[in-house]
């Protein structure tokens, strides 16, 4: 016999672009959301009964709908705003969850001046953001980074490590520590200034990885969470995804070449995995 477990659906890869005027200065905004309810839609599985669906396509107009007369300046804000709307208009559902990404835009500068209604994508990176709701519930809001893409030339070293007969990695005192940081931050409440510590989150992460003299990958995560979160009391934990994208040295002696750290092939697969939680 079955029975229907969890369950929840909703609409995917929501794109929206938002222009916000300020006279001849404007903001420019790319996001994509995801919309995803819980709630009671038991028939719609078990009896071919939609009389409780709210269609999806209907939650991509409410996206748009609700973007248009959103006064958000960040994306936690925008997803709390529509997940409201939702569940303050539909009483079968009993809780929606919300991601919204955001492409790194900036504003384009010309001759060391800001231009004030152009703009060039800063690099493929997503700025990100989670928002939780129940019913009766406060908002559980977690943010985030994917994808940040960063490298150093040296600092980094990896030596100590279990050899084996199976171990062919030399060890390494000075190398290239390159990763696509995927970062995401819990905040203990649910209302923040969520583009100010965004902003002190990332300047710590990345001042931490530039000075950080690492030993390893681990040791350096640990150590930008531990910075990430010293520079942000609002938030609870970060979770950190460091890849090490490694960067082998080329082996030039066949050519009767030496190679004193100066040639090397980038290897983005196979990779290494690391990634954990920095919590209070």
């Amino acid at each position: 016999m079955a029975k229907l477990g969890e369950n929840r659906y909703g609409k995917s890869r929501v794109r929206l672009s938002r222009i916000t005027r300020h006279g001849d200065r404007h903001e420019f905004n790319e996001w994509t959301v995801q919309v995803l309810l819980r709630g009671d839609f038991d028939a719609s599985f078990t009896a071919a009964d939609n009389s409780r669906i709210l269609p999806t396509d209907t939650m991509k107009n409410t996206v748009y709908f609700v973007a248009r007369g959103s006064k958000a300046t960040a994306i936690e804000e925008f997803a709390k705003e529509l997940g409201d709307y939702l569940l303050g208009n539909h009483t079968q559902v009993t809780g929606a969850t919300i991601d919204v990404a955001e492409k790194a835009w900036h504003r384009m500068e010309v001759d060391g001046a800001e231009e004030p209604t152009t703009f060039q994508l800063g690099g493929s990176e997503l700025q990100t953001a989670r928002a939780t709701r129940e019913q009766s519930g406060n908002w559980s809001i977690a943010s985030g980074i994917e994808g940040l893409t960063i490298l150093k030339t040296t600092k980094s070293a990896f030596t100590g490590y279990i050899q084996d007969k199976l171990t062919t990695l030399k060890p390494a005192t000075d190398r290239i520590l390159g990763t696509r940081l995927t970062a995401r931050w819990d905040y203990a409440a649910n209302d923040a200034d969520y583009a100010g510590a965004r902003a002190r989150i990332l300047d710590a992460l990345l001042r931490t990885f530039a000075a950080h003299n690492s030993v390893s990958v681990q040791h350096t995560l640990f150590d930008m969470g531990k910075a990430a979160l010293e520079a942000a009391p609002e938030i609870q934990r970060i979770t950190l995804t460091m890849p090490n994208l490694h960067h082998l040295l080329a082996d030039l002696s066949p050519f009767g070449l030496d190679n004193p750290n100066h040639i090397f092939v980038p290897i983005d697969e196979p990779h290494g995995a690391i990634e954990a939680t920095v919590e209070r």
